[in-house]
């Protein structure tokens, strides 16, 4: 049995399994609970069952961009309080404030770098449980 030192748990929108596979591995290994949806119905479903500390927002998705999605979700009472990070390979001169725009809380850039991504998980948590 795994020890309840769980720093939070996540949700992982993203419709790519070697990504989703990628940052659930690393992410564990730091603390963390992910939980997976592949899509933004999936996302929605399950915000609504399950308590979220954070969520990493893949933009690039084929039912519903990461944009749309974020903004759907900053609107929605309940869970416009969770930090929402965009992840992204769009790191284009403007991507970065097109996320902030959309309610994004921060951006972390693709190929996800394995190395940082527990660290600056921590920072987004820790800055959204002090405000």
């Amino acid at each position: 049995m795994m020890p309840e030192t769980k720093k939070g748990t996540i949700l992982y929108v993203e419709d790519n399994p070697d990504n989703r596979s990628l940052v659930r591995r690393v992410l564990g290994a730091e603390g963390y609970s992910v939980v997976d949806a592949i899509n933004a119905k999936q996302a929605i479903e399950k915000l609504e069952t399950e308590i979220f500390d954070l969520i990493l927002m893949d933009i690039n998705m084929p039912d519903m961009d990461g944009y749309t999605l974020t903004a759907k979700i900053k609107g929605m009472q309940n869970f416009s309080k969770i930090p929402i990070i965009a992840v992204t390979a769009n790191v284009m001169r403007g991507d970065r404030e097109k996320s902030l725009e959309a309610g994004c809380d921060g951006y972390i850039q693709k190929p996800i770098d394995i190395d940082t991504l527990g660290q600056q998980i921590d920072r987004f948590i820790t800055r959204s449980a002090n405000v």
